[in-house]
């Protein structure tokens, strides 16, 4: 099996901290979450953030190892517990099915991680993540192409998610909606506007590797064609089209 030379240095105790009021649960891609945990009736959330695509009809264990992040958590979640990926404190087939919403590439130990998931889960492991050879499918490459080439070295390649996953594994391109409340990146497929509020970048990691002066350089010719009007002559058409599939996947592996 190859190892890769994985980034996951991005530290959410420093720069996490307003986090949650700009990555929440979006309902349409919760949906597809929601579903594929099938019949699952208790679920475990790997790395859990602040909660988000967290089901509210099912018992959770959320594990997260970030004081900041997991003191974002809403009132209505349970508290997370302080753990990583990389040693689930559950016992083998412990869980229904595990879950881990678009963390691990913040991981110190992916394959661990992901054989963690497997051994702690009864019937099925689900990952969202993004798909970095697809990430060229979105209008940003030609804008802030040092910001997508950080997030390619980032994301593990999917076929290499599924064979260490194993089983029967499906990969769902997940299409986004125009008013997406999870604030990607590709969330503003249709919104470019946003990339020039420095509080929505903070809440994108990949641009956490750049310095103030370097985003906003970045930026500049993203504010000089919207100034223009050139943004709107070549993707103007965006601001209109109800969903997007960029490279957002979700993975359902079955480990029956």
């Amino acid at each position: 099996m190859t190892t890769q030379p994985f980034i996951y240095d991005y530290d959410y105790d420093k720069k996490g901290n307003r986090y949650a009021g700009h990555r929440r649960t979006d309902p349409h891609i919760a949906a597809h979450v929601h579903t594929a945990l099938g019949n699952a009736r208790t679920v475990l959330n790997v790395g859990a953030g602040a909660g988000s695509y967290e089901p509210t009809d099912r018992y959770v264990l959320a594990l997260e190892p970030s004081a900041v992040m997991r003191a974002q958590r809403p009132a209505h979640l349970s508290p997370a517990l302080i753990g990583t990926a990389e040693s689930l404190p559950l016992d083998d087939k412990a869980i229904d099915a595990s879950m881990a919403m678009v963390t691990i590439h913040h991981w110190t130990g992916i394959e661990k991680g992901l054989l963690e998931m497997r051994r702690v889960s009864r019937q099925r492991v689900l990952i969202m993540t993004f798909d970095g050879d697809a990430l060229h499918t979105f209008w940003n490459a030609g804008y802030f192409p040092e910001v997508v080439a950080m997030e390619k070295r980032r994301y593990p390649p999917i076929d290499w998610i599924t064979e260490i996953l194993g089983g029967h594994c499906e990969v769902q391109p997940i299409p986004i909606p125009l008013d997406c409340v999870d604030g990607f990146q590709e969330a503003f497929y249709g919104r470019p506007e946003a990339f020039l509020n420095k509080e929505v970048r903070k809440a994108q990691s990949a641009w956490g590797f750049l310095s103030e002066e370097q985003q906003e350089a970045t930026v500049e010719r993203l504010a000089t064609e919207l100034h223009s009007g050139i943004w709107d002559k070549k993707f103007g058409h965006l601001r209109s089209q109800p969903y997007f599939t960029g490279a957002l996947r979700l993975i359902i592996a079955d480990i029956h």
